[in-house]
């Protein structure tokens, strides 16, 4: 575990709970999407939501944390691979594949241990993994190839902290636990 953000008093805090692009494929996507999506705003801390709880009393932070602890400690590592870029109306997203479905299965025990701390409501939809990598008021209707890094593992499991801003969110970690992906055979761009 990793503490690193700091919150102060009984204010609100908008939570989320999300695994960490490594820096070096972070690097490569923030090139990638430099080169290949114009007219947007590009996204600088890369990362993959798990579960997103909004604005809670800063009195759930220490379950969450917990929560997050445990699920982390529990999980297989999580293997993925970038498969295609799309668009919402206002985010551009890079969808990867979950080769082994150890994220998914993370994604759904954090969801379910956050149900049942009263703190999170699952989504209608199935969880997708993927990295949003822009942000825009119009989409932009693009279609680029996606980037070749390989397959990847993520870093950490981490809370984040999202503070708003008028540039948009700016996020910093609150906690981050490591995941054990030296395990796995991660392949190389092109691999």
């Amino acid at each position: 575990m990793t503490p690193r953000a700091t919150v102060d008093g009984d204010e609100r805090l908008r939570l989320f709970l999300a695994l960490v692009v490594p820096d070096d494929v972070a690097g490569a996507l923030r090139t990638w999407a430099r080169e290949e999506l114009e007219g947007v705003r590009h996204a600088e801390r890369l990362h993959l939501t798990l579960a997103f709880l909004g604005a809670q009393p800063r009195s759930v932070l220490a379950p969450v944390l917990a929560v997050l602890r445990g699920a982390a400690a529990l999980a297989r590592p999580p293997l993925l691979e970038v498969v295609r870029y799309r668009e919402t109306r206002s985010v551009g997203m890079l969808v990867l594949d979950d080769v082994t479905g150890a994220a998914t299965d993370l994604a759904s025990d954090l969801q379910a241990r956050l149900e049942a701390l009263g703190v999170y409501r699952r989504e209608a939809r199935p969880w997708l993994p993927h990295v949003t990598v822009a942000r825009f008021r119009e989409p932009p209707r693009l279609s680029p190839p996606p980037p070749d890094v390989g397959r990847f593992a993520p870093s950490a499991a981490a809370a984040f902290l999202s503070r708003l801003h008028p540039s948009g969110a700016r996020y910093e970690v609150l906690e981050s636990c490591p995941l054990e992906s030296d395990q796995l055979g991660v392949v190389e761009p092109g691999g």
